[in-house]
């Protein structure tokens, strides 16, 4: 086994921590989006996430995390991610929590799409085959034309669909700092949605303190999934800890179960099991695809 197979468990146990932080906040805001508007939940969300970087980012870098030689491009990956946010939340107002967490996770073949298009990358029989698995698996837990079909279902995969295009923007900014990649989108999004406020402020106010409780530990919890992500991908290759990162479909399951008593059907499970299957295998063929060029590459820079 190469060097670059080794998984190391505290890795693992980082991610696993980290996606259980992810499912947690979203049981939160799924909670309170039967109660308040969604404009108010998603500038909370990121308000709490943008002060949570500024504080334990600058007793240690400064305001290093605030320059940026990309600052188009940030407010605009930030707006796209917005966007997905958006989309997220209203599908968790109506969907169980299981079913929106799986159709988020067809972003990995929508990446792979758009890919082709943006980024310029060849679409191998290999890709297109991971691509179609994910569409099966996405159909399965839609089911568009029988009563098991929500609206809500489109939102989730448009919310999957902004992520994407906001991994791909991520990609072509490779360059920047990860402290800026961490801020600005956050930072964005509290400014854009602090516009929804004003219509949103009786619910504010009228707001009970075990909501505000719920709401800021939920945005710290998710912004510590951040940051427990950030430590796993520095102690591990990103390609070798990716597919940990399904455990999030295991905790929205099971939380999803115990905190509002649904539980996906065999056909939205079947549908999870593939989706997570294709991603695993997109992840692999990548990785081996990375590791063959590296090979190749290497005779040559000797020369």
């Amino acid at each position: 086994m190469s060097a670059h197979a080794h998984v190391p468990v505290r890795a693992v146990l980082l991610i696993c921590a980290a996606t259980l932080c992810f499912a947690s906040l979203d049981t939160a805001i799924k909670y309170l989006s039967s109660r308040y508007p969604v404009p108010l939940l998603v500038w909370a969300r990121w308000a709490i996430q943008a002060l949570a970087i500024v504080a334990w980012l600058a007793p240690r870098r400064g305001l290093s995390f605030v320059r940026t030689s990309h600052p188009g491009r940030n407010l605009v990956r930030g707006a796209v991610l917005i966007g997905s946010s958006i989309c997220f939340v209203y599908a968790l107002r109506d969907l169980p929590l299981a079913n929106v967490t799986a159709l988020n996770y067809s972003t990995p073949m929508m990446v792979v799409v758009l890919a082709v298009f943006v980024l310029g990358e060849r679409l191998t029989p290999a890709r297109i085959a991971f691509v179609l698995a994910g569409v099966i698996g996405m159909l399965l837990i839609v089911r568009p034309g029988t009563d098991v079909f929500r609206g809500a279902s489109l939102l989730a995969l448009a919310s999957a669909a902004f992520y994407a295009t906001y991994q791909i923007m991520t990609r072509r900014m490779a360059d920047e700092d990860s402290g800026v990649l961490l801020f600005y989108p956050a930072f964005v999004g509290a400014v854009a949605m602090s516009f929804a406020l004003p219509f949103s402020f009786e619910a504010l106010v009228a707001m009970p303190w075990t909501h505000v409780a719920m709401l800021v530990v939920g945005g710290m919890v998710g912004t510590l999934g951040h940051l427990l992500f950030i430590l796993a991908f520095q102690r591990g290759a990103a390609s070798a800890l990716t597919p940990f990162t399904y455990a999030h479909l295991v905790w929205a399951t099971l939380i999803g179960w115990i905190a509002f008593g649904t539980f996906p059907d065999g056909y939205a499970l079947a549908g999870m099991a593939i989706i997570a299957g294709a991603g695993l295998l997109i992840t692999l063929h990548e990785r081996r695809r990375a590791q063959s060029v590296r090979a190749q590459a290497e005779p040559l820079a000797g020369e």
